[in-house]
């Protein structure tokens, strides 16, 4: 089938208002892994057994479970449970959480790769746990994890497709619709994939400038 460059100039504007449900799905649904991915980091390695155990157990639970049965679940168990969500924030709950559970795996390296020296200095100095945390060993954890933060993001991007299971009509999911009207698969399905690359590649190059950006000045070569 000849590609159809009139046909394609025809239904960019479709893609391009889905491909904003799949950007808005990315976006909130990193930053909530990253929030909820630090919380249960800092969970894991808390000192107390009643916190650390149960939390370890979350996240090889959510690690060990496809996506898509997680996306089911928040969509078609919830509901039944009392609790109602529309299906955008259903997926970006359910994406959040997934990746969460790998994002505190790079969290707790990324600490765990601070020297133990840096702990018993500032606890020689009297400084709080928190003001340890937040003020030394965190500044020093997260530029080395930034690259594996941002293959996850790379990785969710490419995760969005799936809420089309949940009735979420994102870019790719509009794409077939508009094949099966027109029965032209060739053009919408190329522009997707093209879609998919150019971001794909500028979020790989925005996180090589955000990693470039926190490096120690003494590193910035």
């Amino acid at each position: 089938m000849i590609f159809d460059w009139d046909y394609a100039w025809a239904i960019l504007p479709r893609l391009l208002d889905a491909l904003q449900i799949t950007i808005q799905a990315t976006v909130l649904g990193m930053l909530l892994a990253m929030t909820l991915g630090l919380l249960l980091a800092a969970g894991r390695q808390a000192p107390w057994r009643w916190v650390s155990w149960p939390v370890a157990f979350v996240i090889e639970f959510v690690r060990s479970t496809p996506l898509l049965v997680q996306l089911y679940f928040f969509f078609f168990v919830l509901p039944g449970l009392g609790v109602k969500m529309s299906a955008l924030l259903t997926g970006i709950l359910a994406l959040g959480l997934h990746y969460a559970a790998y994002c505190a795996e790079v969290y707790r390296a990324g600490i765990e790769s601070v020297p133990r020296g840096q702990w018993e200095a500032a606890q020689s100095l009297n400084l709080s746990r928190w003001r340890t945390a937040t003020g030394i060993v965190l500044p020093q954890a997260i530029p080395p994890i930034v690259p594996a933060l941002g293959n996850y993001l790379v990785a969710m991007f490419k995760d969005t497709p799936l809420l089309s299971a949940i009735t979420v009509v994102e870019v790719l999911q509009e794409a077939k619709i508009i094949g099966s009207a027109s029965f032209r698969y060739t053009e919408p399905i190329t522009i997707v994939g093209i879609m998919f690359l150019v971001l794909s590649l500028a979020a790989a190059w925005l996180v090589r400038r955000t990693e470039r950006w926190l490096r120690l000045p003494g590193e910035r070569l």
